[in-house]
Protein backbone atom coordinates (compact mmCIF):
# COMPACT_ATOMS: atom_id res chain seq x y z
CA UNK A 1 0.00 0.00 0.00
CA UNK A 2 2.17 2.70 1.54
CA UNK A 3 4.97 2.37 -0.90
CA UNK A 4 2.66 4.35 -3.13
CA UNK A 5 2.26 7.18 -1.00
CA UNK A 6 5.77 8.81 -1.66
CA UNK A 7 5.21 8.95 -5.53
CA UNK A 8 3.63 11.76 -7.68
CA UNK A 9 0.73 12.24 -8.67
CA UNK A 10 -0.88 12.59 -12.45
CA UNK A 11 -3.45 15.49 -13.87
CA UNK A 12 -6.55 15.68 -11.92
CA UNK A 13 -10.30 16.52 -13.11
CA UNK A 14 -12.38 18.22 -11.18
CA UNK A 15 -15.25 15.85 -9.22
CA UNK A 16 -18.28 15.18 -11.61
CA UNK A 17 -20.36 11.85 -11.03
CA UNK A 18 -18.67 9.43 -8.78
CA UNK A 19 -17.55 5.96 -9.79
CA UNK A 20 -19.97 3.38 -9.25
CA UNK A 21 -19.59 2.13 -5.40
CA UNK A 22 -18.73 5.71 -4.20
CA UNK A 23 -20.76 8.14 -2.11
CA UNK A 24 -20.20 11.23 -0.93
CA UNK A 25 -21.57 12.05 2.46
CA UNK A 26 -21.53 15.75 3.05
CA UNK A 27 -22.09 16.85 6.79
CA UNK A 28 -23.09 13.28 8.11
CA UNK A 29 -20.66 13.15 10.59
CA UNK A 30 -20.85 17.00 11.69
CA UNK A 31 -23.54 16.44 14.48
CA UNK A 32 -20.98 13.85 16.35
CA UNK A 33 -17.70 15.55 15.31
CA UNK A 34 -17.10 17.29 19.16
CA UNK A 35 -17.27 13.74 20.19
CA UNK A 36 -15.26 12.48 17.66
CA UNK A 37 -12.46 14.94 18.46
CA UNK A 38 -12.55 14.73 22.30
CA UNK A 39 -12.14 10.70 21.57
CA UNK A 40 -9.65 11.05 19.52
CA UNK A 41 -7.17 13.40 21.80
CA UNK A 42 -8.01 10.97 24.88
CA UNK A 43 -6.11 8.18 22.09
CA UNK A 44 -3.05 10.25 21.03
CA UNK A 45 -2.46 9.80 24.82
CA UNK A 46 -2.65 6.14 25.32
CA UNK A 47 -1.58 5.77 21.47
CA UNK A 48 0.40 8.90 20.17
CA UNK A 49 -0.42 9.65 16.49
CA UNK A 50 3.44 8.54 15.09
CA UNK A 51 5.27 8.95 11.27
CA UNK A 52 5.33 5.16 10.30
CA UNK A 53 8.79 4.04 8.41
CA UNK A 54 7.96 2.07 5.13
CA UNK A 55 9.63 -0.76 4.29
CA UNK A 56 11.94 0.90 1.41
CA UNK A 57 13.19 3.47 4.05
CA UNK A 58 10.55 6.42 3.42
CA UNK A 59 8.77 8.48 6.11
CA UNK A 60 4.91 9.33 6.17
CA UNK A 61 4.62 12.38 6.38
CA UNK A 62 1.61 12.47 8.12
CA UNK A 63 1.20 11.07 11.84
CA UNK A 64 -0.54 7.75 12.05
CA UNK A 65 -2.44 6.28 15.00
CA UNK A 66 -5.23 3.12 15.42
CA UNK A 67 -8.02 2.03 17.19
CA UNK A 68 -9.92 -0.91 17.38
CA UNK A 69 -9.27 -4.60 17.68
CA UNK A 70 -6.37 -4.03 15.59
CA UNK A 71 -3.94 -1.48 13.85
CA UNK A 72 -2.29 -0.86 10.46
CA UNK A 73 1.47 -0.51 10.85
CA UNK A 74 4.67 -0.33 8.82
CA UNK A 75 8.24 -0.34 9.20
CA UNK A 76 10.84 -2.21 7.29
CA UNK A 77 9.13 -5.45 7.86
CA UNK A 78 6.52 -4.07 5.86
CA UNK A 79 2.89 -3.34 5.98
CA UNK A 80 0.39 -4.78 8.14
CA UNK A 81 -1.84 -5.00 10.79
CA UNK A 82 -1.36 -5.85 14.42
CA UNK A 83 -3.30 -6.02 17.88
CA UNK A 84 -1.14 -4.33 19.96
CA UNK A 85 0.60 -0.88 19.31
CA UNK A 86 4.25 -1.57 18.84
CA UNK A 87 5.18 2.10 20.11
CA UNK A 88 3.61 1.42 23.66
CA UNK A 89 3.15 -2.62 23.53
CA UNK A 90 0.09 -2.65 24.15
CA UNK A 91 -3.66 -3.06 22.72
CA UNK A 92 -4.45 0.02 20.71
CA UNK A 93 -7.93 1.83 22.34
CA UNK A 94 -11.47 0.54 21.86
CA UNK A 95 -13.51 1.53 18.76
CA UNK A 96 -16.25 3.39 20.47
CA UNK A 97 -19.38 2.50 19.99
CA UNK A 98 -20.38 6.12 18.63
CA UNK A 99 -17.50 5.14 15.78
CA UNK A 100 -18.64 2.40 15.42
CA UNK A 101 -22.41 3.68 14.60
CA UNK A 102 -21.18 6.38 12.62
CA UNK A 103 -18.96 3.97 10.28
CA UNK A 104 -21.62 1.30 10.13
CA UNK A 105 -24.88 4.07 8.98
CA UNK A 106 -22.26 5.67 6.49
CA UNK A 107 -21.80 2.87 4.83
CA UNK A 108 -25.37 1.69 5.06
CA UNK A 109 -26.19 5.04 3.44
CA UNK A 110 -23.72 3.78 0.84
CA UNK A 111 -25.32 0.62 0.05
CA UNK A 112 -23.19 -1.38 2.26
CA UNK A 113 -25.26 -3.24 4.38
CA UNK A 114 -23.69 -5.15 7.41
CA UNK A 115 -20.47 -3.07 7.70
CA UNK A 116 -18.65 -4.33 10.80
CA UNK A 117 -15.33 -2.40 11.21
CA UNK A 118 -12.29 -3.79 13.35
CA UNK A 119 -9.73 -1.02 13.08
CA UNK A 120 -9.74 3.20 12.40
CA UNK A 121 -6.91 4.68 11.45
CA UNK A 122 -6.94 7.71 13.19
CA UNK A 123 -4.70 10.09 11.07
CA UNK A 124 -3.24 13.95 11.94
CA UNK A 125 -2.59 16.11 8.87
CA UNK A 126 -0.48 19.41 9.71
CA UNK A 127 -0.30 21.35 7.34
CA UNK A 128 1.64 20.93 4.34
CA UNK A 129 1.21 17.38 4.62
CA UNK A 130 -0.25 14.55 2.23
CA UNK A 131 -0.94 10.75 1.28
CA UNK A 132 -0.10 10.16 -2.12
CA UNK A 133 -2.45 8.05 -4.50
CA UNK A 134 -2.08 4.65 -3.02
CA UNK A 135 -4.30 1.87 -2.96
CA UNK A 136 -5.73 -0.32 0.58
CA UNK A 137 -4.54 -3.70 -0.07
CA UNK A 138 -3.47 -5.15 3.57
CA UNK A 139 -7.06 -6.14 4.67
CA UNK A 140 -8.20 -9.54 4.30
CA UNK A 141 -11.56 -8.63 2.91
CA UNK A 142 -11.86 -6.59 0.30
CA UNK A 143 -15.75 -7.13 0.17
CA UNK A 144 -16.45 -4.65 2.83
CA UNK A 145 -15.99 -0.59 1.76
CA UNK A 146 -13.89 1.87 3.33
CA UNK A 147 -15.57 4.83 5.55
CA UNK A 148 -13.50 8.11 5.35
CA UNK A 149 -14.44 10.78 7.76
CA UNK A 150 -13.30 14.03 7.86
CA UNK A 151 -12.11 16.26 10.27
CA UNK A 152 -11.23 19.88 10.85
CA UNK A 153 -9.24 21.99 8.17
CA UNK A 154 -10.91 21.21 4.45
CA UNK A 155 -8.98 19.17 1.40
CA UNK A 156 -8.88 18.13 -1.45
CA UNK A 157 -9.47 14.17 -1.92
CA UNK A 158 -8.48 12.42 -4.75
CA UNK A 159 -10.38 9.11 -5.98
CA UNK A 160 -8.70 7.62 -9.14
CA UNK A 161 -9.24 3.81 -11.30
CA UNK A 162 -8.01 0.54 -10.86
CA UNK A 163 -4.54 1.85 -12.14
CA UNK A 164 -2.13 4.80 -11.29
CA UNK A 165 -2.63 5.80 -14.73
CA UNK A 166 -6.49 6.10 -14.62
CA UNK A 167 -7.88 9.90 -14.15
CA UNK A 168 -8.14 10.91 -11.10
CA UNK A 169 -11.59 13.02 -9.47
CA UNK A 170 -10.78 15.90 -7.44
CA UNK A 171 -13.33 15.68 -4.23
CA UNK A 172 -13.44 18.87 -1.86
CA UNK A 173 -13.98 17.72 1.60
CA UNK A 174 -15.03 19.70 4.73
CA UNK A 175 -15.25 19.39 8.11
CA UNK A 176 -17.81 16.37 8.79
CA UNK A 177 -17.61 15.24 5.78
CA UNK A 178 -17.97 11.39 4.89
CA UNK A 179 -16.97 9.43 1.54
CA UNK A 180 -17.79 5.99 1.31
CA UNK A 181 -15.99 3.17 -1.24
CA UNK A 182 -15.89 -0.86 -1.76
CA UNK A 183 -17.25 -2.99 -4.58
CA UNK A 184 -16.35 -2.30 -7.70
CA UNK A 185 -14.02 0.56 -6.44
CA UNK A 186 -12.94 -1.33 -3.18
CA UNK A 187 -9.06 -1.00 -4.38
CA UNK A 188 -8.83 2.32 -6.49
CA UNK A 189 -6.33 4.27 -5.91
CA UNK A 190 -6.58 7.31 -3.52
CA UNK A 191 -5.25 9.87 -1.94
CA UNK A 192 -5.29 13.67 -0.60
CA UNK A 193 -3.39 17.03 -1.72
CA UNK A 194 -1.60 19.00 0.31
CA UNK A 195 -2.88 20.17 3.13
CA UNK A 196 -3.45 24.09 2.91
CA UNK A 197 -2.45 26.62 5.32
CA UNK A 198 -5.66 27.36 7.92
CA UNK A 199 -7.10 27.68 11.07
CA UNK A 200 -10.28 25.45 12.09
CA UNK A 201 -12.43 26.56 15.09
CA UNK A 202 -12.37 22.55 16.03
CA UNK A 203 -8.92 21.74 14.97
CA UNK A 204 -6.68 24.72 14.52
CA UNK A 205 -4.06 24.30 11.85
CA UNK A 206 -4.64 20.84 11.32
CA UNK A 207 -7.26 17.75 9.87
CA UNK A 208 -7.84 14.85 10.97
CA UNK A 209 -9.30 11.85 9.21
CA UNK A 210 -10.65 8.54 10.56
CA UNK A 211 -10.77 5.48 7.68
CA UNK A 212 -12.76 2.71 8.96
CA UNK A 213 -11.96 -0.82 7.49
CA UNK A 214 -12.62 -4.64 7.70
CA UNK A 215 -9.18 -5.30 8.73
CA UNK A 216 -9.43 -9.05 9.72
Amino acid sequence: MMEDLFSGTQESTAAGTLPAGVMLLPGFALALAPQLLEDVARMAIASPPRRMQTPGGHWTSVNMSNCGEVGWVSDRRGYRYEATDPLTGEPWPALPAPWLALAKQAAEHAGFADFMPDACLVNHYAVGTRMGLHQDRDERDFSAPIVSVSLGLPVVFQFGGATRSAPVMRIPLEHGDVIVWGGPARRHYHGVLTLKPGVHPATGAHRINLTFRKAQ
